[in-house]
């Protein structure tokens, strides 16, 4: 499987980069492991700087978005070490060319790694401006041949509008692919949500911040999040 984390879920409430947070995303994806599934991460950078809101402010976009890019690293490098932390191998891989830091992406390698029990961890986005991280979860899960996409976020789910604004939301069990692009469900960006279509690949959107849904969401569960496939 390929697990995409969000950049919010390394830091918050003033903190960029939490220990405690990190702690706990890296006992969850070692209980994934340990239970036998292969996986790779994708990593965000939306704690540190988002390049669409930088670029609003006036930089130019595609010097905003490998800022970018070079914010996923951070994260990737921070939860290597939580990872590591706690017994589970890893490797940090990135589309930037970083070699004092970070592997360069290489399928092969990368699904070596996999092979040897390693968790690689995808940073540096596609390498390209203008492309999001849930692109990229979705350009390397189909590289790597994973068999599900699982999105973490802060919401159990994907609602008919945003929960927080609208009480009358209501929550999806299941949902196709032409159900989110027709109806501009925010689950993944349009790209993403077209190449895990083209691609046969399913994604799973449930709540990162309960405990032990990382491990449920990967064994199939289907009371964790909402299914958006075929």
């Amino acid at each position: 499987m390929l697990l995409k984390i969000s950049g919010e879920a390394f830091g918050g409430s003033g903190v960029n980069l939490d220990v405690n947070k990190l702690a706990r995303i890296a006992a969850d994806i070692k209980s994934v492991r340990d239970a036998g599934v292969e996986m790779a991460l994708v990593v965000g950078g939306g704690n540190l700087l988002r390049g669409a809101e930088v670029a609003a402010s006036g930089m130019n976009r595609a010097s905003a978005d490998q800022a970018g890019m070079l914010a996923t690293v951070i994260n990737g490098l921070a939860l290597q070490d939580a990872l590591e932390r706690v017994g589970v191998p890893t490797r940090v891989c990135s589309a930037l060319t970083i070699q004092a830091v970070a592997e360069p992406f290489i399928r092969r390698r990368v699904m070596r790694h996999i092979e040897k029990g390693r968790v690689p961890i995808l940073v540096g986005g596609t390498g390209n401006p203008y492309f999001t991280t849930d692109t990229t979860a979705a350009l390397r899960a189909k590289e790597i041949g994973a068999e599900v996409v699982l999105k973490a976020t802060k919401v159990d789910g994907v609602y008919s509008a945003d929960p927080k604004k609208d009480p009358t939301a209501t929550r999806f069990e299941k949902l196709t692919f032409m159900d989110v692009l027709q109806r501009r469900l925010k689950v993944m960006d349009s790209t993403a949500i077209a190449m895990c279509q083209d691609n046969s690949i399913p994604i799973v959107v449930f709540d990162y911040t309960v405990p032990g849904n990382v491990l449920k969401a990967a064994l199939g569960d289907p009371s964790v999040g909402t299914l958006v496939s075929e």
